[in-house]
């Protein structure tokens, strides 16, 4: 059932656990996801890059999830992850999306401010919730360097309490050590950076990069505030690992394409349902 992405997550909050978000590339992928949440009487978010969205097929399978989520037996948001093209922004949005992450992260703050200032006047006529992105989350960095080093990159406490007044986002992914894609030696996160940024904003928080990081750690993430996690990295690399194991007998054996999927929606829908599980409070 549609259901906008802060409702989705502060319900998910109000249980205990955090949200689970899933980049989907398509829809076998989507239709697991959905699947799992479903196994679970949960909530779930179906998040769609904005390299996908931007391809010819990309506004119609917005459409395609929308009409899955509609029909789904459980709350689904679907998010426009990291955009910052704001004609994207717009069209995904009138395919179906409820949700965008707003990402001016990289152009510094002021830039960050008026990019969300600009999508939020943009889609004024539209039910969105606004997601945003404070600090620096790149993809295979030293982390334990980066927060050796202090504040470079990571998100302010005092810094978020003024952009969220500023732009009044619905919730704010940020940067405490946590990393797009894979992680360089052991993952550093800084709690007391996050159960400061806490302190300061009254809203759900987010965070990017889980995979790599322990259920302990994720665990300490979601009682200190964490409302939503992303999952890619996870997810795509355990489907392509069952695909190159089931791929050489379907060949082998009429080439049973469906096989393949079935084997694929299988292997999604584990991944899923194991990750859900593992999203709850200390």
């Amino acid at each position: 059932m549609r259901t906008r992405l802060d409702t989705l997550v502060r319900s998910a909050q109000s249980a205990g656990r955090a949200a689970g978000a899933f980049t989907c590339y398509d829809l076998t992928t989507a239709a697991a996801v959905v699947a799992a949440a479903a196994d679970r009487d949960e909530g779930v978010v179906l998040l769609v890059s904005p390299s996908t969205a931007a391809t010819t097929y990309g506004q119609t399978l917005v459409r395609a999830l929308r009409t899955l989520a509609d029909h789904a037996p459980v709350p689904v948001s679907i998010q426009l992850d990291h955009a910052g093209d704001l004609d994207l922004i717009l069209r995904t949005v009138e395919a179906g999306a409820d949700a965008v992450l707003v990402d001016g992260s990289k152009g510094g703050y002021a830039a960050n401010v008026a990019l969300v200032l600009q999508a939020r006047e943009l889609l004024a006529d539209h039910d969105v919730a606004l997601e945003a992105e404070l600090g620096r989350i790149e993809g295979n960095e030293d982390v334990a360097a980066l927060v050796a080093a202090g504040a470079a990159g990571l998100t302010d406490p005092a810094q978020a309490k003024d952009f969220v007044a500023q732009t009044g986002v619905d919730l704010l992914a940020v940067s405490i050590g946590n990393v797009h894609g894979s992680y360089l030696g052991d993952p550093v996160i800084d709690h007391e950076r996050l159960d400061a940024i806490a302190a300061e904003v009254d809203l759900p928080l987010v965070l990017h990069g889980a995979s790599g990081l322990s259920p302990l750690t994720v665990r300490r993430c979601i009682t200190s505030g964490v409302g939503k996690i992303n999952v890619n990295t996870e997810l795509r690399t355990a489907v392509l690992e069952r695909l190159a194991a089931t791929v050489p007998a379907a060949l082998a054996h009429g080439a049973n394409l469906e096989s393949v999927m079935r084997s694929w929606s299988d292997e999604a829908r584990n991944q899923v349902s194991q990750i859900l599980s593992s999203l709850v409070a200390e």
